[in-house]
């Protein structure tokens, strides 16, 4: 069921409700669903659809394989630091209107980076993009717990998650054939996407934070809001455990270049052999998560979800270490992974936003700078590291998920 607190004033109670009654008949939960999954699929976009042009950027930027690397970092580094705002300007100046200025600059950025001569303009418009894409994410997973109470809440985080999955599928597949026009046809691809994106919030998703519940926003409110939020010990087990069971499977995308065009020996529009099937299985795992929602107790749902990881995360490392490369082989235990991780993803996530109601915009951007951070550390400094083998990016998965599980377990959702 909706959820909105009103406006104190008589008047704009008048007008919010009847706001809030014709968005109950336009938009059900569903297409709700749809459009705040198309806000926080942006950031899997904005990394993934151009992936299978980084050999084609090299020769057009003059650049070497790293510094097209770093790309991802100078995108991640911005991205991670900056929502850690966006949620306290949403709490401050309303969520919709935070999705206008953010999506609107990384249109505009997008344009950039399509029309960069090099690698360092590319490196500046990426990092705009970072600076300014994270606002749809961070915003949706605040208005999802704005809108929405207890298993339905998780039931709506579950289809986001499951929309929002199909993102990184979807991207590189577009970007290849999108390369076969021109490597800029991939940034005017996202312009386009963020345009649309803006458009269907500010048609479809009422403003979920009315002038008298909002915030003041100012640097000292805002370290006052982090010191509870990062003060609250399990705030911190969850975020941590959704952040790195995340960056378990995350690595693989950062790496996809070298993972599966020198080691699996895939060409450049062959991307959606891994994304395909890894994206499936996080779509699986969603739809479970679905139907489990208020059936079976959270503590005994995240248990099975880690046992399933961990069980997957062995058989990747066997196969490694033992079978030959072999697409298949490779793949299908990431792919099986991605279940668990989804089955898992909307239980932590709820729990975490549930932590901290009154600023729940700032608890969105905590969540979302964990995970960022993590993806950050594993594009800059992880990745490289490990990309030399399958079997360096085995371990580093199952490393990621065993922190995570060290986390997790020290939760009041897994001792209940």
């Amino acid at each position: 069921m909706f959820k909105l607190n009103a406006p104190a004033d008589e008047n704009q109670q008048h007008v919010f409700y009847l706001r809030v009654l014709i968005l109950k008949h336009l938009s059900t939960p569903f297409v709700l669903s749809v459009v705040l999954a198309g806000l926080a699929a942006l950031a899997p976009f904005a990394i993934d659809t151009y992936l299978p042009a980084f050999p084609t950027l090299e020769g057009a930027l003059n650049g070497t394989p790293l510094q097209l690397q770093q790309s991802l970092t100078f995108y991640l580094l911005p991205y991670a630091l900056m929502t850690l705002w966006h949620g306290a300007i949403s709490d401050s100046i309303g969520r919709i209107t935070t999705i206008k200025w953010g999506l609107g600059v990384f249109v505009l950025a997008s344009i950039g980076c399509a029309f960069a001569p090099n690698v360092e303009t590319l490196w500046f418009f990426r990092a705009l993009q970072g600076l300014s894409g994270g606002a749809g994410n961070v915003v949706a997973r605040a208005m999802v717990r704005d809108l929405f109470e207890g298993a339905q809440a998780q039931r709506v985080m579950a289809t986001v998650q499951m929309l929002f999955g199909i993102a990184p599928a979807v991207a590189p597949i577009i970007g290849g054939l999108l390369l076969g026009i021109h490597w800029q046809a991939i940034f005017i691809f996202l312009a386009l996407y963020a345009s649309l994106s803006l458009w269907a919030a500010m048609r479809y998703l009422p403003e979920t934070m009315p002038v008298a519940k909002r915030m003041p926003l100012s640097a000292k409110q805002v370290i006052k809001d982090y010191r509870i939020i990062f003060g609250d010990k399990e705030f911190n087990y969850v975020v941590f455990a959704l952040g790195a069971n995340f960056a378990g499977f995350f690595i693989y995308v950062l790496a996809s270049p070298v993972f599966l065009v020198k080691h699996l020996g895939l060409g450049q529009h062959q991307f959606g052999y891994m994304f395909v099937p890894t994206v499936l299985g996080m779509i699986l795992g969603s739809y479970f998560a679905k139907r489990v929602a208020g059936r079976y107790a959270k503590k005994k749902v995240v248990k099975v979800a880690y046992a399933w990881m961990a069980v997957m995360v062995l058989l990747n490392v066997i196969v490694c270490f033992v079978l030959p490369i072999n697409p298949i082989y490779n793949i299908l235990p990431i792919a099986l992974f991605n279940v668990g991780m989804a089955l898992a993803m909307p239980i932590l996530s709820i729990a975490a936003l549930d932590r901290h109601p009154k600023i729940r915009g700032t608890a969105a951007s905590g969540q979302a700078f964990m995970q960022m951070l993590l993806s950050t550390v594993s594009a800059g400094l992880i990745v490289p590291l490990v990309w030399y083998a399958p079997s360096g990016l085995a371990i580093a998965m199952a490393i990621y998920l065993l922190v995570g599980w060290l986390a997790i377990r020290q939760s009041k959702i897994w001792q209940a």
